[in-house]
Formats: C-alpha cells, structure tokens, sequence
C-alpha cells in the first residue's frame, strides 16, 4: 500500500522483516535494544494507562483513500491513499489535570541533532499550547548513544529562532545535555518521561 505526504513526498514504512516474530507479530523489545522510539513511548503509554497515572495517546493521522482493489469480493485492499494534512506533535494526552502535548525525534548522529527534523507547523502547535498552559517538549533520541533526552517547549524556541536568524542549524549535544532532562530506558514503563513531567509541574508550582 502506498501513502504520500500532503506535499505529494512518498511514506515509507518501516517493514524490516528483523523486526518480526516466526508468527509475522512485531517483536517487541525493550530498552532500546532494537526498538524504535515510537514504540518505546507507546509502551510507555500503555503501562501509564494501565497503572491509571496517565492517558497519554499517539495521534492519528487522517488518510485519505485515493484507490482501492477488489482481489476478493469479501476482501478490500487499500494501494494508495494520502495524508490529509499535515500532522502538528505526535502525543498528547492528561496528567493530573495537565494538558500534555509532545513531539519525539531520534537521530543517528552522535554530536548533534538537526532542526530540519521538525517543522514550522509543529513548532507552532506547541507554541499555541504553551499558551494555554500545556506542558510541551520533545523527547530526543541518540540512537547510536542510546541515550534520551527531554527538552522543554521554550528550550526548543530558542534554537529554532536562532537558526532562523543565521544561526546553527543543529544543537549540539553538550547544548542539549545543558537545556535537557535525561532518562534512561527501563522495562515498566519503558520511558519514565512522567518523572521529567513531574518536576515541570513542580517548576509551575514555585514560580
């Protein structure tokens, strides 16, 4: 099946048959030996759930369906469709009362992380929740490092408009590590990204 973009780029899916059981199930493995981000919050997700600490949710993206075949009368099979729109951050969701909106990257580099992973749509959906009071940040993944860290909103801000004005189109990692709040993988939940959460709440609470 194949999707496209709004700006007409195709999407590609990560179908690494590595990546699956003898059954054809995704394997599911934790602490990033193997795992894509994605999936390490979303497992995080649903220990938060469970346990009743949050609900937290990956948005869904509207598809269009643009062509469809019939191999089987009962059976349908989708071969193109397009995105909608374009998507704004990938979770959101409520803790304690918060309203709770993030974004999560990843990158291969080992010393710093480029601004052309996000977008001037997405930077604008955080700003406009910031304003309504929403805790917002991004979860930034060092796959080569294996390390993870969590940059508030207004860190992020920062850098965008620095690079929009001749600055660094990158953050360095020692930039990151200063403006950051770092997490280590773990089993349940996989990410502990509520604990960062926590402590901005407490930041909210002695101001």
């Amino acid at each position: 099946m194949k999707f496209n973009y709004p700006d007409g780029r195709q999407f590609h899916q990560n179908t690494n048959p590595a990546n699956r059981t003898a059954t054809g199930a995704k394997k599911v493995i934790f602490g990033d030996r193997g795992m894509r981000l994605e999936d390490e919050i979303n497992e995080s997700n649903k220990y938060y759930r469970a346990h009743e600490i949050a609900v937290i949710y990956k948005k869904p993206t509207p598809v269009q369906i643009v062509k469809v075949d019939y191999p089987k009368r009962s059976r349908a099979v989708i071969k193109e469709a397009y995105f909608r729109q374009a998507s704004t951050t990938d979770y959101n969701g409520v803790y304690q009362g918060y309203y709770v909106d993030f974004e999560a990257k990843e990158t291969t580099n080992k010393n710093t992380f480029p601004l052309k992973n996000f977008h001037q749509h997405q930077i604008d959906h955080l700003r406009a929740c910031e304003k309504q009071n929403g805790i917002c940040f991004v979860i930034i993944k060092y796959v080569t490092l294996n390390r993870y860290f969590i940059m508030p909103a207004k860190k992020l801000f920062f850098y965008w408009e620095n690079q929009k004005n001749d600055g660094p189109k990158s953050i360095q990692l020692s930039d990151i590590e200063n403006d950051s709040y770092e997490i280590m993988a773990n089993y349940n939940p996989t990410l502990p990204y509520i604990e960062v959460i926590n402590k901005f709440i407490k930041q909210r609470k002695e101001q």
